[in-house]
């Protein structure tokens, strides 16, 4: 049984590693200054990036892993509309 799961692992290991590669690359361009935080294309990048993540996680679950995904969807989402609605954070 677990020699016929073995491609479906190994997809679920490039899809993770896609997701990882864009989270973790919308926060280096951030940290370099190539994005802002508020920018469209740095929470597409969480967005996909956190959605390929949790599709590795159903194959190869890890509780702590997909609970922080979820909580990336959100903030992601969060930072999205408020992109659309052309809301900016109020500075002191």
């Amino acid at each position: 049984m677990q020699d016929m799961l073995a491609p479906l692992a190994s997809l679920a290991d490039v899809i993770g590693m896609l997701g990882t590669t864009l989270v973790v690359g919308a926060f280096f361009l951030l940290q370099i200054g190539r994005l802002d935080a508020r920018s469209l294309t740095y929470n597409l990048m969480n967005l996909s990036g956190a959605i390929l993540l949790l599709i590795s996680l159903c194959i190869n679950f890890n509780l702590a892993s997909f609970v922080i995904e979820i909580f990336w969807i959100i903030a992601s989402v969060v930072g999205l509309v408020r992109w659309m609605l052309g809301t900016r954070p109020q500075t002191a």
